[in-house]
C-alpha cells in the first residue's frame, strides 16, 4: 500500500508556499508563538468569496489551490483532511456572540463555519466535487488517520486523485488557556533556540498542508506515502522501540535503510526524553533531524513534517538547519522516517521513500 505524491502546498509559519522555494530563508520568531506566513489570498480565492471566509478557511482554500495547481488536477475523486482543532477561530466568534448577545439574535454564519469539516466541504463546493469527503479529527493522529484512509482508498483503485491535508490555526484563546496548563514556554525564546533551554513547555505553531495523492507512477510524481502507523501510550522505550522495528520489518526494511531521520522534538524536556532516549539507541547510526523549531506544535504537524520530507527526497537536499547530528550524508536519499508523539500518549511513524 503506497500512494504517490503528485503536488503539495504548504503554508506555515516560514516561507512554503512558493513551490519553487525550499527553506532558503528561515523565518524568525521571537515572540511565544509561531503564526504563519500568508500569501495574498486575492490571488487564489475571489473577493466576493474571501468575504465571509475566516482566517483558517483561507488558509486552507489557498494550500489546496496551490497543491492542485503544482499537480495539474482539476477534479478530485476524494478530499480527506485531517484536524486537531478545527475552525477555532468561528468556534469562539459564535461562542462570544451567544455570551454577548444573551443568546437572542445569532447570526448563523460563525455556527455554521464552526463545523471541523468546514475546509473540506468548501473546497467540494468550489471544485463542485461531490465524491468522498471526510475530516479526521483524532487528536495529534489526524492527519496520520487522514493519510491511512487516502491510502486505503488508493489500494481499492489506483486511478484515484485524492486530496490530502492537516491544517490547525492558534487564536489567542486557545493560547491563553492551554499556557495557564503549562502547555508552552512563558518566555520568548526564539523559535531556532526551541531545544537549548532544558525547561518544561514548546512553542505553538499552525499551518496548512496538502498533498494530492495518486495510485499511478508519473515522472512528475515528488515522492511517494510507503506506510504509516500509530500506537498508544506504550509502557516503556523498550516497547516504542519494537513498535518502530516491527513496522520497518512490515515494509522489508531495516534501521539501516533510512536514510534521514525527522523526530517530533518540541524543547519540552519533560517528554522530549522519548526521542533522547532513541537518539541514542535506535537511531543512533542515523542521520538525525527535527522539524517543530519551523513550524511550532501543533495536532496535525506531522503534514508540516511530510512536506519537509517530500521536498528532501525530490530535491536530494537536506537543509543544514533541520539537522540534529552531523555524520556523513550519504545521496541519494531515498527513505525517511517521522516519528512523533504528543506527551507520550499518541505516538506515529510514517515513512516516505523516493519514486
Amino acid at each position: 500500500m503506497e500512494a504517490f505524491i503528485r503536488g503539495i502546498g504548504n503554508i506555515s509559519p516560514q516561507f512554503t508556499y512558493d513551490n519553487s522555494m525550499f527553506l532558503e530563508d528561515i523565518r524568525t520568531h521571537d515572540a511565544t508563538f509561531m503564526k504563519c506566513v500568508e500569501p495574498n489570498y486575492k490571488e487564489y480565492i475571489k473577493p466576493i468569496q474571501m468575504r465571509r471566509m475566516g482566517r483558517i478557511l483561507k488558509m486552507g482554500v489557498t494550500a489546496a489551490g496551490i497543491c492542485l495547481r503544482d499537480a495539474g488536477i482539476e477534479m478530485l475523486d476524494g478530499i480527506i483532511i485531517g484536524t486537531g482543532l478545527g475552525m477555532m477561530a468561528d468556534t469562539e466568534k459564535f461562542l462570544k456572540s451567544m455570551i454577548d448577545n444573551d443568546e437572542k439574535f445569532l447570526t448563523p454564519t460563525s455556527f455554521i463555519q464552526s463545523t471541523h469539516n468546514t475546509i473540506g466541504a468548501y473546497i467540494a463546493v468550489m471544485l463542485k466535487c461531490n465524491k468522498y469527503n471526510y475530516t479526521y479529527v483524532h487528536d495529534n493522529l489526524s492527519f496520520e488517520s487522514a493519510l491511512l484512509d487516502s491510502m486505503m482508498c488508493l489500494e481499492e483503485e489506483h486511478e484515484r486523485n485524492i486530496l490530502l491535508g492537516g491544517i490547525d490555526e492558534l487564536t489567542d484563546i486557545y493560547y491563553k488557556m492551554t499556557d495557564r496548563v503549562g502547555f508552552w514556554k512563558k518566555q520568548a525564546i526564539g523559535n531556532l533556540k526551541m531545544l537549548e533551554i532544558g525547561d518544561k513547555g514548546s512553542i505553538p505553531g499552525e499551518g496548512s498542508s496538502f498533498f494530492l495523492l495518486t495510485g499511478k507512477e508519473d515522472p512528475n510524481n515528488y515522492a511517494k506515502f510507503s506506510g504509516v502507523n500509530t500506537f498508544y501510550n506504550p509502557e516503556s522505550i523498550n516497547e516504542v522501540r519494537d513498535d518502530i522495528i516491527k513496522f520497518l520489518e512490515t515494509k522489508e526494511l531495516t534501521i539501516k535503510d533510512i536514510d534521514l531521520i525527522i523526530l517530533g522534538l518540541n524543547g519540552d524536556e519533560e517528554w522530549d526524553f522519548v526521542y533522547r532516549e532513541l537518539q541514542n539507541d535506535l537511531f543512533k547510526d542515523n542521520v538525525q533531524s527535527y522539524y517543530k523549531h519551523l513550524c511550532g506544535e501543533y495536532y496535525t504537524s506531522a503534514a508540516f513534517a511530510s512536506w519537509l520530507a517530500v521536498n528532501i527526497l525530490k530535491r536530494q537536499i537536506i537543509p543544514q538547519a533541520i539537522l540534529l547530528n552531523k555524520p556523513e550524508i550519504k545521496l541519494p536519499v531515498k527513505n525517511i522516517l517521522i516519528y512523533n508523539h504528543l506527551r507520550n500518549i499518541n505516538h506515529s511513524v510514517i515513512l516516505l521513500s523516493a519514486c
